[in-house]
This record gives C-alpha cells, sequence and structure tokens, in this order.
C-alpha cells in the first residue's frame, strides 16, 4: 500500500509538470466557476476576469478609450506592487494596454493596498491572455513581500520597465526598476534610505501615508538605473527591512512564496 501511494503521488508530479510551469502556478488557485467573464484566481485574494464587450454606457462612465472595446480586470485584497509588476509582464507578453491602476485601502485589515488593474483590447482573446499571465506571475512576484502581524515588506524589481510600471509609478520605460515598501511607514523611510544609499539609482518617487497612497501606513520608494544596482539597492533595503520588522514581532518573517531577487 505504501508503495502504491509513493507511486500515486510521483505520477502527478509528473502530470503536473508536464502541463507547464506557467499553466500550473495559474491553475493552482483557480476555484470552480463556470462564467465565461472568469479566468481565474491566485494568492492575495486575487480575481482574474474579463469582459469580451463593455457596455457602451459602462465605457463611458469609466473614461476608457472606446476602441478597447474588451477588457480584463485584475483585482485583489492584498499586494499591490506583485500585481502590478505582475501586470508588466502581461503587456510584455500581450497584444494589450493598461487603461488604468488603482491602489485601494486594503490588505485585508493591514497597513498596504490591494489592486485594480484594467487591460484594454480590441480582441478578447488578448485581454483574457493578459489576465492570465498576470495571474501566473503573481506567484513569482510575491515572493519578496514578507508579512507578519506588525507590518509588512515588500521588494519587487525587473530588468525593464514597461507600460504597467509606467502607469503606476512613473517607471522609465526599458529601464531597470526597483521598488521597495515599509510598514509601518517609520521602517519604510529608513530602508528607502538605504536603498539610496546603496547604489547609485535614479530616484523615481516617494510615496508617504499622506503623499501618493490611500492613506496607508507604508511607506513606497521607487527607483531606475543600471540593473546591477537597482538590484544592490533592493537587497540592501530588503536585509535591513527584515531585520526592524523582526523587532515588532518575536515570530520568524518568512517569504509569501519564494524570493526571487
Amino acid at each position: 500500500m505504501k508503495d502504491n501511494l509513493v507511486d500515486q503521488i510521483v505520477s502527478e508530479v509528473m502530470r503536473k509538470q508536464a502541463n507547464g510551469t506557467m499553466e500550473t502556478r495559474a491553475s493552482s488557485f483557480s476555484g470552480a466557476c463556470g462564467l465565461t467573464e472568469f479566468v481565474g484566481t491566485a494568492i492575495g485574494s486575487t480575481i482574474g476576469l474579463v469582459i469580451a464587450n463593455v457596455d457602451p454606457q459602462l465605457h463611458e462612465l469609466m473614461g476608457t478609450d472606446k476602441k478597447y472595446r474588451s477588457i480584463g480586470i485584475l483585482g485583489a485584497r492584498t499586494g499591490a506592487g506583485p500585481h502590478i509588476f505582475a501586470a508588466d509582464e502581461a503587456v510584455k507578453a500581450t497584444n494589450s494596454e493598461i487603461l488604468s491602476i488603482e491602489l485601494p485601502r486594503d490588505t485585508m485589515g493591514g497597513g498596504g493596498h490591494g489592486s485594480l488593474i484594467i487591460f484594454g483590447a480590441e480582441d478578447v482573446s488578448d485581454v483574457r491572455r493578459a489576465v492570465e499571465v498576470a495571474l501566473s506571475e503573481v506567484e513569482r512576484t510575491m515572493g519578496d513581500v514578507y508579512g507578519s502581524p506588525a507590518g509588512h515588506l515588500e521588494f519587487q524589481y525587473t530588468a525593464r520597465a514597461s507600460y504597467a510600471l509606467n502607469k503606476a509609478f512613473g517607471a522609465p520605460l526599458g529601464k531597470s526598476f526597483g521598488i521597495t515598501v515599509g510598514s509601518p511607514a517609520a521602517i519604510g523611510v529608513v530602508i528607502a534610505d538605504v536603498a539610496a544609499k546603496a547604489a547609485v539609482i535614479e530616484p523615481v518617487g516617494y510615496c508617504s501615508p499622506s503623499k501618493g497612497t490611500s492613506f496607508s501606513n507604508e511607506v513606497i520608494f521607487t527607483f531606475a538605473g543600471d540593473s546591477g544596482a537597482v538590484r544592490q539597492a533592493v537587497i540592501a533595503a530588503r536585509e535591513v527591512g527584515l531585520q526592524l520588522l523582526a523587532t515588532l514581532d518575536p515570530a520568524e518573517i518568512k517569504s509569501t512564496t519564494v524570493p526571487y531577487i
């Protein structure tokens, strides 16, 4: 019986590997839903949806270009940076555009944001694919998000910023781009300073509770520059941030998934 159980487990693992990494990631959080609008779900109470043909009246109220009759929707209760970086990868990989990015005050009671990201395209297949790519990327981009009851830390990096990061943070297109987030906001101020001092970078933005956030208890620092310098700045900030957050909670602070930076 024991041997049979082992064989079953091995067979299941091999089956999942054969389906491909991206498909496995996307389906691992997919709930059962027969609606055509539903694409899938992901970590962070994230849901992906599409509307094949937006009602003209709603289209007008949303203020989006009417040529994008199909829209993809990525929404989450927890995670802003991870979802924006995931959406950035989706735009690079598909024939879609970013129509809007909003960061609601949320984190399911925590100190940060949720997210609402709208993709647009003339063909529903393009926005559906964009949402699928974004959902599959969220597991990776959550890798350098660290949380505890006392607060959270978030670090993101990309070698080449695209239109989602440009729209959300003003990231220079095509340049390496990084972000540090610290909650409570006091920690965010310190790790922003650490990042700025760690390497030669180009500061892009600084958001605090009353400036640039939805009054969330966090500080967000964004920067661009040479790939190696941006990575160095992010890593230095991460090392200090983890030490500071640990002083507020005796429990071990772990990555949400698997660190990627």
